[in-house]
């Protein structure tokens, strides 16, 4: 039961204007500034440390004096960002006193302020308790049916960073267990979006913590449709394995990685917020950038470098280099030569090769393996060689010359270089893994000289990263979180199960809006890919952000593009939020100029999603109606309400009022229907308050 201060009606915030005398209100206010004011005295502690004569050497002072700095950093108070957001009242039983009574009662209660991070007072007592620590949980979880021993759970609503407004839920109270809806939820999650992604932190939903507070060591994949706050729960995931495993993590290192940058800029604030400022972001391409990437795939390419195939003929094309000895090797110790038989090393090489380790790691353990079968007909002939004598041995001019002929140095990018363009080549190590139709979208139609002058595609650049993986590991990572995962190929997927082959991943996505060629049929397809077979997949069907209307006229696309997916149940009901605009012949320009002119009369953000062949046209004539509009990732700018988007870069960003321009072009802008039906699913669904569409021909018969 929710229950306001001074109205009876449930669900309603208490008002900032609430009566005087032991205002409630008042008190509550009073505690925050008293926790900003303990927040700042954390912080000045920190800044008066006296670090001189603390350290042995300047390295250890160094890495010290970095440290000081990021907690100074984390402890910044942000004032326009809540400190805290809820309360927890637990009772508690306590002992009666001498006299027979308790001091307030048989009962005492146990408070709790729930916010973005710690607080403590003077003397070590928490004023705010961090969101992810144990005892904040039943903030999320905590119902009338299972009220984990909360007596009452208070909200708080803020504006410009002051409390305005509380709102209590009462969970002892008897009825018929139904839980009443929040208003002050409701009211954040609406809250218009202008400028990049916020935190999720006070409206985190139970099914959304279960995910959040997962175990580091296992892997989770994320299903989740438009709004269900899947990246939302990624992002807050990493912060909360910051929080619980922050030692190991430390140490082993923890990476964000998005579809492209427009996505990583909108969503780079939200783990500073959250105080969590040692988190790297990346996308797939810049994670394997070994060459510079000038040229592009058609689609039939791109399917054919992505495919998991390509690996094993990386594979055999790199093993083809080892060769075998012709002639016994002579190693000269002094006054002795000691031989050893070609077929003997040919048995060294062999056992190598069986034993599937890393080309560069078998390579340089043959040198040892040589000197070692040196040392056994020293040890027979009667010496005692010892470490160093092996060591030497296989630094000896002949064994290294041996070793540089029979398992010579490759470099991962000529070897793709050679791979593309040599048939032969090619042939001889797909012979029985692609098909000539495959061979021969895989060739370059000219053959370039060296890799500086090659036109190198980005499926090109990951055919390189998984080369240079099979000459020496690549180093990985405690946890890795991969957003918009239903776009990778197979080839992409290794590349990033490379980066966490000893850690865990999250991973994030939405199989209907998968809109490149090689999108993911299926999540265990993809797992497998990626390394992580055995991950748990959780799907969220729970929509949060997306009105009902919106997210209702979207859904028709689903049979369509995706029919073993369940459609998104939006929680929010917006009457009027959708609006079909039918634009004269000749007039889309003006009917979209016209359409975000209404969009801007309301509060927050407003994107216009364009089919890509229209964005200049679209740039021209809002310029020409006195509307400038940024492109995407530049809505940190202060004065960002308009956002012209392409539809191939609208995928993970949301405006409060979206605009968008002629559906079936947007279809037809990419290779195949399914593509383009997936890619206008992504362009209905990034509205949070209100969507118009502005279309001169006819919908696809997919919208009805």
């Amino acid at each position: 039961m929710l229950t306001p201060h001074d109205t009876p009606e449930p669900a309603t915030p208490h008002p900032a204007d609430a009566p005087p005398g032991g205002d409630p209100l008042a008190r509550e206010r009073a505690h925050l500034a008293a926790s900003r004011a303990a927040l700042r005295a954390m912080r000045e502690d920190v800044e008066s440390l006296d670090l001189t004569d603390v350290t042995a050497n300047w390295v250890n002072a160094a890495v010290l004096n970095a440290q000081i700095e990021e907690r100074i950093k984390s402890l910044a108070d942000l004032s326009h960002t809540p400190l805290f957001f809820g309360r927890l009242d637990y009772v508690r039983e306590v002992a009666a006193d001498e006299e027979g009574t308790a001091p307030d009662g048989p009962y005492r209660a146990e408070r709790f302020y729930i916010g973005r991070r710690h607080v403590h007072d003077p003397a070590g007592d928490p004023m705010v308790i961090d969101w992810r620590a144990p005892v904040s949980q039943p903030f999320y979880q905590a119902s009338r049916t299972n009220p984990l021993d909360v007596a009452l759970r208070r909200r708080f609503g803020y504006t410009g960073g002051d409390i305005t407004a509380y709102e209590d839920e009462d969970l002892t109270a008897s009825g018929d267990g139904a839980e009443a809806t929040s208003r002050l939820l409701q009211q954040e999650i609406e809250r218009p979006r202008v400028g990049p992604m916020r935190d999720i932190v006070a409206t985190i939903q139970p099914e959304q913590d279960e995910i959040v507070r997962s175990g580091l060591s296992g892997t989770v994949c994320v299903q989740g449709g438009p709004g269900t706050g899947k990246t939302a729960v990624g992002l807050h995931r990493v912060a909360y394995l910051l929080y619980a495993h922050r030692e190991r993590l430390a140490r082993t290192g923890t990476l964000v990685i998005g579809p492209n940058d427009s996505f990583l800029r909108y969503i780079e604030q939200v783990l500073p917020a959250l105080g969590e400022l040692t988190v790297h972001q990346a996308t797939v391409d810049s994670l394997v950038a070994h060459v510079p990437v000038t040229g592009s795939d058609p689609a039939p390419t791109a399917i054919v470098k992505g495919d998991a195939r390509m690996a094993e003929v990386l594979r055999r094309a790199l093993r083809s280099h080892v060769g075998r000895p012709t002639e016994s090797l002579v190693v000269v110790r002094g006054s002795r030569r000691w031989r050893v038989p070609a077929d003997e090393i040919t048995t060294l090489i062999e056992e190598l090769l069986a034993r599937d380790i890393r080309y560069g790691a078998a390579r340089e353990a043959l040198p040892q393996r040589i000197a070692h079968a040196v040392l056994i007909r020293m040890e027979q002939a009667g010496e005692a060689p010892d470490d160093r004598v092996q060591n030497a041995v296989a630094r000896d001019r002949a064994v290294k010359a041996l070793v540089k002929e029979v398992w010579p140095p490759v470099d991962p990018a000529k070897l793709v270089l050679r791979l593309l363009g040599d048939a032969d080549f090619l042939r001889a190590h797909s012979e029985d893994l692609l098909t000539d139709e495959e061979r021969a979208a895989l060739l370059w139609p000219k053959p370039y000289r060296g890799v500086k002058s090659a036109r190198w595609s980005a499926a090109d650049a990951v055919l390189i990263d998984e080369a240079r993986d099979l000459v020496e590991r690549t180093p990985s990572l405690g946890h890795v979180v991969l957003d918009e995962a239903q776009d990778l190929s197979p080839m992409q997927y290794r590349a990033v199960g490379r980066r966490c082959s000893t850690g865990s991943a999250t991973v994030l996505g939405d199989l209907a809006q998968g809109t490149t060629a090689w999108a993911t049929p299926a999540w265990p397809e993809a797992l497998h890919h990626l390394g992580k077979p055995d991950a748990h997949v959780e799907e969220l069907t729970a929509g949060f952000r997306v009105p009902r209307e919106v997210i209702a006229y979207a859904s028709r696309l689903l049979p369509a593009i995706a029919p073993g997916l369940a459609e998104v149940r939006s929680v929010r009901e917006s009457p009027g939020s959708l609006r079909l605009v039918r634009a004269a012949e000749g007039a889309l320009l003006p009917g979209l100029v016209e359409a975000c002119h209404a969009a801007l009369t309301h509060e927050g953000s407003t994107g216009l999603i364009v089919p890509d062949p229209l964005v200049e046209a679209a740039r021209a004539a809002l310029a020409e109606a006195g509307l400038p509009a940024l492109a995407p990732g530049e809505e940190t700018r202060a004065d960002a309400r308009l956002t012209l988007v392409p539809a191939s870069l609208a995928k993970g960003l949301e405006y409060d009022y979206v605009v968008l321009a002629e559906p079936a072009a947007v279809v037809e802008a990419e290779p195949t229907r399914g593509a383009g039906l997936r890619r206008l699913y992504v362009g209905l669904t990034r509205a949070v308050s209100g969507l118009t569409v502005v279309h001169e021909g006819e919908l696809p018969e997919e919208l009805g």
